[in-house]
């Protein structure tokens, strides 16, 4: 018996939102529908992504950051197809994984510092595991996070989560969580003076709004943590495997932390795998001995098509010189909207590192302008964002994350040059058309409330 996936996709492709709604989440069909995210993608290509109807968008999303190789890339899923043909003895358990060792040795090769690697399911399990780690080599149990973090949403992860919109609702965390402002090193000091920190875990760059700390905050973090004690644990899940033009963000800081955390792009887009990288000291406090060999674990961690997929994104990355790409053209990227910033006022900021950035919108200084800013703000914070995200998506087939009050991009690393000059010219001619008040205003309102429309009449048809 052949079970045909592709047949099973395209016979229950029109009815996706109703069974979503239906069976998983109504709430996130509702939301996708009164922004006009229901698009209906059905195949996705390197960079790109196809309606049903066959047309073309360019992903600025990828994944959170996963597809950093692009969709599908050949390299990847030949390697898996050769994992599932070649009958590997996959999760012995009582027995080693060939492939584990090969990745590891690639992934520490990056990381010359650090001399261990341990191998979990996703970017948050990987959290939960550095945790464990950092209080079993310290004997420490306080961690120190910063404000407006974002390291996942299981309970650990979660009890170091800087926003109370994943937060609220879950009732008692774990204790001994410490927060601090992010790029505040007097604060962080403050923390780790008592002595009974285990680790600070911070983002290089914050993924959730691409926030870019000073020059000197992460190495002057490092001596602090150095001074008291305390783990230096760098969370580069997002932002690691070449995402900011480095193969690690901290390598534009030249810090070298104690443990390194990863994920999304090292699954190439296929199979889930995180890998925390450490030192041999930090590793030998929790495996210290046979008894303890398997003190921590997982059971599907180091799975023969994890690996092969985390060996073949390696591979593309280097060969295809994607960390390279990354700092070539987003340094292009970032100069062509600080450009774009001298004639359209209501561009507050253009931050980023590679092709992780950020464009903020503020208010302007026209009193045309500010008039429709405050108009904006005051139906909902950061509205001003969908009115740049929503025509980018369906005037010019764009992709992007609205956050509030800004426009993320995290595009894969495989984007072309003129995949770039679309960009820019994609939001010049969209901020162009904001400036035209209250047109635009009167559009976008008109927008949302028929998208709220449709959107409640899917959420009846679901529940009827």
């Amino acid at each position: 018996m052949t079970i045909d996936l592709r047949e099973i996709f395209d016979q229950n492709e029109a009815d996706r939102y109703a069974l979503h709604a239906r069976h998983l989440n109504k709430h996130l069909v509702r939301h996708l529908a009164s922004i006009g995210y229901d698009t209906s993608f059905t195949r996705g290509q390197g960079a790109y992504l196809y309606d049903r109807d066959g047309e073309e968008y360019l992903d600025l999303l990828a994944g959170w950051g996963v597809f950093a190789v692009g969709r599908n890339h050949p390299t990847i899923k030949a390697a898996l197809k050769s994992a599932i043909d070649s009958d590997l003895p996959n999760l012995v358990q009582m027995d080693v994984s060939v492939l584990a060792g090969v990745l590891a040795k690639k992934l520490l090769a990056h990381v010359p510092y650090l001399d261990r690697a341990f191998f979990a399911n996703s970017g948050a399990e990987t959290v939960e595991a550095a945790i464990k780690l950092a209080r079993a080599a310290t004997g420490r149990s306080r961690i120190v996070y910063c404000s407006d973090a974002f390291h996942g949403l299981t309970y650990g992860a979660l009890s170091m989560n800087g926003s109370d919109v994943y937060r609220n609702g879950f009732g008692s965390l774990l204790p001994d969580f410490t927060e601090v402002p992010f790029n505040d090193l007097e604060a962080l000091e403050r923390a780790l003076k008592d002595s009974d920190v285990a680790a600070f875990v911070v983002e290089p760059i914050q993924g959730a709004s691409v926030k870019i700390p000073s020059d000197d905050y992460l190495p002057s973090a490092a001596s602090l943590c150095k001074k008291y004690g305390a783990l230096l644990v760098v969370d580069e899940i997002q932002t690691g495997i070449g995402r900011t033009g480095r193969f690690l963000a901290v390598d534009h800081w030249g810090v070298e932390p104690d443990m390194v955390l990863l994920a999304k792009a090292l699954s190439g887009g296929f199979v889930p795998i995180g890998a925390l990288l450490t030192k041999d000291w930090v590793f030998e406090k929790v495996f210290e001995r046979t008894g303890r060999a398997v003190a921590h674990g997982s059971t599907f961690s180091k799975n023969d098509l994890a690996m092969a997929a985390g060996i073949a994104a390696l591979d593309v990355i280097e060969s295809e010189r994607l960390v390279q790409r990354a700092d070539q053209l987003g340094e292009h990227l970032l100069t062509e909207f600080r450009n774009m910033a001298r004639h359209h006022e209501i561009i507050r900021d253009v931050r980023g590192k590679g092709l992780m950035m950020a464009v903020e919108f503020g208010a302007p200084q026209s009193f045309k302008m500010q008039a429709a800013w405050g108009t904006l703000e005051t139906a909902k914070k950061g509205l001003f964002s969908l009115l740049v995200a929503i025509p980018l998506l369906k005037d010019h087939k764009i992709l992007t994350q609205a956050g509030q009050r800004f426009i993320k991009l995290t595009p894969a690393l495989t984007i072309s040059e003129s995949d770039c000059d679309r960009i820019c010219r994609a939001f010049d001619a969209v901020l162009g058309e904001s400036e035209r008040v209250p047109s635009a205003i009167w559009s976008l309102g008109m927008s949302l409330i028929g998208n709220m429309r449709k959107a409640r009449g899917m959420a009846q048809s679901a529940s009827a």
